[in-house]
């Protein structure tokens, strides 16, 4: 179900909402709009990581889901995120660079 519509909403740093935070990162071999719109997301969901914040703590602090109401839907838009975020690291930040 890659892609999918259904939109998170994550408080920014001007505790403003952002309605375009998909649940599932629209997936390309190079970096896409989303990408680019949502980079700071992605380095949220790697610093929570290197802090071993929980996955519940990630989908309710970054992505705006609250895991008791959804637990699969916080789950698995963390998981899309982290992924994403780590093909960005790997992958993506050579494209950044290249161009």
């Amino acid at each position: 179900m890659r892609g999918s519509r259904q939109t998170c909403r994550s408080t920014g740093t001007d505790g403003t909402q952002s309605a375009t935070l998909r649940d599932e990162v629209p997936w390309s071999d190079s970096i896409t709009g989303y990408d680019r719109q949502h980079r700071t997301i992605y380095l949220r969901i790697l610093d929570a990581c290197a802090d071993n914040a929980s996955v519940e703590e990630m989908a309710e602090l970054i992505l705006g889901i609250d895991p008791a109401l959804e637990p699969i839907r916080a789950r698995k838009a963390v998981r899309s995120h982290i992924d994403r975020a780590n093909w960005m690291v790997t992958t993506g930040c050579k494209q950044l660079f290249a161009g």
